[in-house]
């Protein structure tokens, strides 16, 4: 089962669109996650089902292991041979957003947020449709995501990509706000917390607000060094 946010911000942008797309509204919460097994047996009967188990299986620890290429060709088969089970369909969806295949991986991502009503994977969601320069449905997902009142994390992944969407388009002033807000630096950072300080400083930099930007990264480096290209930003500002 994978339920973890996956965005890898491979992002491009691209033509825009004017409206968003129709969407079924969400449930209230989330439905039940049943365990993919039992949902596998149940569609495919025990023989097939004992099969497509360990294809699954095996396609998530290739998944975990970064082995995207390999996870693809068992997951596309399950996703066309058990379309209903969510789980697939939302690892599959990650497998293709991992290889950059935007909109297919908005599909299966759509479908997902249909067969779970859950936002879990909002942020990867909305960063494909920022790929594909789909600028209405990101802010559109941004807003739902906001309305489920999930996971501090899951709505600063959710926050990076409204930003990132912005900054697309040329609209620097009002990425840095999407940042801002609500922001105050954090006694004891999380990765979450660094992330985001990591893309407010680099919006500030390219708006020419560079002793922010310097500021901020330095917060980030006595923290994380390590993090992305951090202590060569703090260098080349210094």
């Amino acid at each position: 089962m994978v339920r973890k946010s996956d965005r890898s911000g491979r992002s491009r942008s691209g033509p825009g669109v004017s409206k968003p797309r129709q969407r079924v509204p969400l449930p209230p919460v989330p439905h039940p996650a049943p365990d993919p097994a039992s949902e596998l047996l149940r569609a495919l009967g025990p023989e097939r089902g004992r099969s497509a188990v360990r294809r699954f299986e095996a396609a998530a620890k290739a998944f975990r292991a970064e082995r995207f290429k390999e996870s693809l060709p068992p997951l596309t088969r399950l996703a066309r041979d058990a379309p209903e089970v969510a789980d697939i369909r939302e690892l599959h969806g990650l497998v293709l957003y991992r290889l950059g295949r935007f909109k297919a991986a908005m599909g299966e991502l759509e479908y997902f947020r249909e067969l779970s009503g859950s936002t879990e994977q909002h942020p990867v969601l909305a960063d494909c449709h920022r790929a594909l320069g789909r600028w209405a449905d990101v802010e559109a997902l941004w807003k739902e995501l906001g309305a489920a009142s999930p996971s501090a994390e899951l709505v600063t992944e959710g926050r990076l990509v409204l930003a990132g969407a912005k900054a697309d388009r040329g609209e620097l002033p009002a990425a840095i706000r999407v940042l801002e807000q609500g922001w105050k630096l954090p006694s004891r950072p999380r990765d979450h917390h660094l992330r985001r300080a990591y893309a407010l400083a680099d919006l500030y930099e390219r708006a020419g607000r560079s002793p922010r930007a310097r500021e901020l990264f330095r917060w980030v480096e006595s923290h994380d060094p390590r993090l992305a290209d951090v202590s060569q930003r703090v260098r080349a500002l210094s």
